[in-house]
């Protein structure tokens, strides 16, 4: 096999394998929009009562709606928001026809004096959620400045004494005007199959310009010849 020959084929094999996977990101991503746009309609649909037995795969994002009572201790999840810089998620437990599960109201900035729970009756609209935020980098809780930082819903619904159910709260009725709810939405998702794609057929462009370069030289001189 001749020099020209096998470049010829490595320059296309590889300009074949890169496009290939530059359309397999492609797809990728109608499948990904496809999958958030269904989450979105999910999470904004109308909402229900809790679910008997609530499931952390069928019942992530179900909108749901819960009368009752706030009651017990707060905790505190340092987070950060873009716009108003570091404060906290409000984690308080939520009693409601007989059942007492968590309910995260929202952002309070860091600096904020401390919040009240709400008092009185109260009526939730939200999403249930079961993120998961640790991993083996989470520090520990700082239980003497009552510091989360991150939400592990089974440890805090054990701290609390509620089931393992975490309603993210969208609309909260009687509570204080510095918690600005954090309602679930897809922003988080990610979806990076576009900058692949584009990585994949430059990569292939790059490729094949590449093979051309290599081309060239052995054309120049069988020309001279």
């Amino acid at each position: 096999m001749n020099r020209a020959l096998f470049l010829i084929i490595v320059g296309l094999g590889g300009v074949a394998i890169l496009c290939a996977l530059g359309l397999w990101q492609v797809q990728r991503l109608a499948w990904k929009q496809g999958v958030i746009s269904d989450i979105d309609a999910r999470i904004h649909a109308a909402p229900v009562d809790l679910p008997a037995t609530p499931n952390p795969e069928g019942d992530a994002y179900l909108p749901v709606a819960a009368t009752g009572h706030f009651s017990g201790d707060t905790l505190r999840v340092l987070v950060s928001q873009k716009t108003q810089g570091a404060g906290y998620r409000l984690i308080t437990a939520f009693d409601t026809d007989g059942r007492r599960v968590l309910v995260d109201r929202g952002f309070v900035a860091v600096d904020s004096p401390d919040v009240a729970r709400p008092e009185g009756e109260a009526r939730v609209i939200g999403n249930l959620q079961w993120p998961r935020e640790t991993d083996g980098f989470t520090p520990e809780v700082d239980t003497k400045n009552n510091i989360w930082f991150a939400r592990d819903v089974p440890a805090m619904a054990q701290a609390l004494g509620t089931e393992p159910l975490l309603i993210v709260a969208r609309s909260l009725e009687q509570d204080d005007p510095s918690v600005t709810p954090l309602p679930v939405d897809t922003s988080r998702i990610p979806n990076d199959h576009l900058q692949y794609a584009i990585t994949w057929f430059s990569l292939a462009a790059i490729w094949l310009a590449m093979s051309l370069l290599f081309l060239r030289p052995r054309r120049a001189i069988s020309s001279e010849s």
